[in-house]
């Protein structure tokens, strides 16, 4: 009872789950196993008119030989030791042409029929793969949007790019072409079998032990084939990676002269797909003359059983051909098991791969009871927080508290890797604190709805991430209803404006892949208009100012010092010039706060802040002399 109940909660294959998608197109998958069925039907009723044909031939050639005996008397004793008489005889010989030509336009209706409804079948087929694909990668991309910031920090941007595109066609593939042939097989084999028992059990009995031997091999190369697969798809997503990573990186490649390095590893992860792509065409070219050998031992078998059936008169030559076409309608389904099969082991290690990001759970979530987060004053409190990253056992921030009123502007100081970005991505609850908590007027922000927290937060983020588009599109990316006036608005606060139109198309201009056309201090001031441009209460800018120049810098600094009145703004600064107005800054060192002051408090209790300050005092005055 244990064993069965524990069959019964075992979870289903991620192939099985896949299949069940095909609920959401009945209507397609109804008409797609319709025609299926109706050509397949009329694919088996040819046998049967061939056989009529034969047996009409032989007959007819028959009664040609009884009525040429000579003489006469012998002729009508031979047709009356048969029981005919020489009319009956005549008039059977005179519809024979007749009898062939309607066998001959039934094939051919048959043949219309079978061709009219296996296009139809074939279309739905596409229609249905095609909407499942659809699906797939709709719910893929929807999914990998909602995964918390620690998923990716997991997996390859290469490895979930190619799930989303070979996976889901290899799966496509299977239901577009093997599921259905499957059916196909299956309706064949079982029609088929029937058939030949009501045609001559005695031969469909020699037929039979082929089915289970055929059945053994494709069981026993399915199970190998799957790892194969797996395996194929593995290599597939690092070939993949490293090439996503050379086309992103191609200015890092080439100023380090590396191109020949990464060829060697790209070189390596090819030859390693092609080892595997290798090894699997070796399992299916064992599978393949092993299936027709089986076929060939059974057509053998077949015609040795049946000759004496045909010299005694126990079996018609046209029961004979109708066995033997349906014979190969018998084996033909088992030639197809080895393409299902081929399909069926990829599509499952695909759809393996595909339902690992779907079941992904988000580390970042909203309670059930989660609320939506009414407009904000913006005062946030950090208190006690400490965090590590997932599988990590140091902290990267110990016991952070702060608090930050309603309108002020906070600058973060510190070393790299000192927690800046960490605490400004907690923020937002890119990730979640291990301990302690984050509240935004006295919220707990992990009780609040993630879209009702993050739209009223503004962010502008280290990595200046654009996208394809004209600049007016990526500006009002967080609005696409701003109009024209809100944008320049927008665009003359982050001092962008005059850059912008200096281009031939202005705001129209396509900014290119990850606007490749840009410069670092423009991209980094269109990122600026664009946070800006959601008018937020609370404003974080991720060392928004560290890819432009001293000249572009006072610039963004004295439309920020305006724009950032009545907002809680979050800075993380470089250089002390961007935090000195700060109202609060604090100092950060291996994730723990060193200090908080103002800028004139700092200077005097604050030695750590004393000594930036001095360093990068005379660092400045070396450039401008510069």
């Amino acid at each position: 009872m244990q064993i069965a109940s524990s069959a019964q909660e075992r979870p289903p294959s991620a192939l099985r789950r896949a299949v069940g998608y095909l609920g959401h197109h009945r209507r397609a998958v109804a008409i797609a196993l319709s025609a299926l069925v109706v050509a397949t039907l009329a694919q088996l009723a040819v046998p049967e008119l061939i056989q009529g044909m034969i047996n009409t031939l032989a007959d007819a050639y028959r009664i040609d030989k009884l009525l040429k005996i000579e003489p006469e008397i012998a002729r009508t004793l031979a047709i009356a030791a048969l029981g005919e008489s020489v009319d009956s005889l005549t008039q059977t010989r005179l519809l024979a042409p007749q009898l062939l030509v309607n066998a001959a336009i039934l094939i051919v209706g048959f043949a219309v029929m079978r061709g009219t409804f296996a296009f139809l079948q074939t279309y739905m087929a596409e229609w249905t793969s095609q909407g499942l694909a659809f699906d797939f990668r709709n719910a893929i991309f929807s999914k990998i949007s909602r995964l918390s910031f620690s998923y990716y920090d997991r997996n390859q941007t290469g490895q979930l790019m190619i799930r989303a595109t070979d996976d889901v066609e290899k799966l496509r593939l299977f239901i577009a072409q093997g599921l259905l042939a499957a059916v196909q097989a299956f309706l064949l084999l079982t029609v088929t079998l029937v058939i030949l028992f009501l045609t001559n059990w005695r031969l469909a009995l020699v037929v039979l032990p082929i089915l289970p031997i055929s059945m053994v091999l494709f069981a026993f190369f399915g199970k190998i084939s799957q790892p194969l697969f797996a395996e194929l798809q593995k290599r597939l997503s690092k070939l993949n990676t490293i090439l996503q990573e050379n086309v992103a990186g191609i200015k890092v490649v080439k100023a380090f002269v590396r191109e020949a390095h990464e060829a060697k590893r790209f070189y390596a992860a090819t030859d390693a797909t092609f080892a595997q792509n290798m090894k699997i065409s070796r399992t299916f070219a064992t599978l393949f003359p092993l299936i027709f050998s089986v076929a060939q031992v059974g057509q053998i078998a077949i015609l040795y059983f049946a000759s004496p059936l045909l010299i005694y008169g126990e079996l018609t030559l046209g029961e004979y051909q109708k066995f033997s076409l349906y014979l190969v309608y018998l084996f033909l389904p088992l030639g197809q098991l080895g393409f299902i099969i081929s399909l069926m082991a990829q599509a499952s290690a695909s759809a393996d791969r595909i339902f690992e990001i779907l079941d992904a759970q988000s580390d970042v979530t909203n309670k059930p009871d989660a609320i939506e987060l009414p407009p904000i004053q913006g005062n946030v409190s950090f208190e006690n927080v400490t965090f590590r990253y997932f599988n990590s056992s140091e902290a990267v921030l110990k016991n952070v508290t702060f608090h930050a009123k309603a309108g002020q502007t906070i600058a973060l100081l510190g070393a790299t890797g000192s927690g800046k970005t960490t605490i400004i991505n907690l923020i937002p609850r890119f990730y979640d604190v291990t301990s302690g908590r984050i509240t935004i007027d006295g919220i707990d922000i992990r009780d609040v709805t993630l879209d009702s927290l993050r739209s009223q937060i503004g962010i502008v983020l280290q990595e200046t991430n654009l996208f394809s588009g004209t600049i007016r599109e990526n500006i009002a990316f967080g609005r696409s209803d701003a109009s024209d006036e809100e944008v320049i608005e927008a665009a003359k606060a982050a001092s962008a404006h005059d850059f912008i139109m200096s281009f031939p198309q202005g705001y129209d201009t396509p900014v290119g892949e990850r606007g490749s056309t840009l410069s670092g201090g423009q991209k980094q001031r269109i990122a600026i208009a664009r946070a800006l441009l959601l008018k937020p209460q609370i404003l974080i800018l991720d060392d928004s100012t560290s890819a432009v120049d001293f000249a572009t810098e006072r610039q963004i600094q004295a439309a920020l010092e305006t724009l950032m009145r009545g907002r809680t703004s979050f800075v993380i600064a470089q250089r002390i010039s961007t935090a000195r107005n700060a109202d609060q800054i604090i100092i950060l060192d291996k994730g723990e706060i060193k200090a908080i002051g103002t800028h004139y408090e700092l200077m005097e209790e604050s030695p750590l802040y004393a000594e930036i300050y001095t360093s990068q005092l005379i660092d400045d005055k070396v450039v401008e002399k510069g």
